[in-house]
């Protein structure tokens, strides 16, 4: 088990997720990055907060909808569904290096 909170863990995760290169060994899909989005808002701000965007608004729209569907779940069960996903995509992965080293550690239970 990772010596780190799992704040520290969701912290660094999101850095990671953030700044991975679109043609690197990790691709994620449009519906990863919509999972990842909607955690970390659910995470960092709580319940869905803003006024539903227009329909003819399809990213924001498609955005709103995966963090108001999360409804009531609270901050650290938000945080721990980040960490999962990316246990899932590199469950899922070939890629090997040192950053997938690092979110192996960072992804452990």
């Amino acid at each position: 088990m990772s010596s780190l909170t799992l704040e520290k863990r969701f912290c660094e995760l999101c850095q990671i997720v953030q700044s991975l290169p679109k043609e690197g060994e990790i691709k994620l899909t449009n519906d990863d990055k919509l999972k990842f989005y909607s955690y970390y808002k659910q995470a960092t701000e709580g319940r869905c907060n803003i006024s539903q965007p227009s329909i003819f608004k399809l990213v924001e729209k498609a955005k709103w909808n995966a963090w108001n569907e999360l409804g009531e779940m609270s901050k650290e069960d938000a945080m721990k569904a980040y960490i999962n996903e990316m246990k899932k995509i590199i469950k899922n992965s070939n890629a090997s290096g040192e950053l997938i080293d690092r979110i192996k550690v960072l992804v452990e239970d």
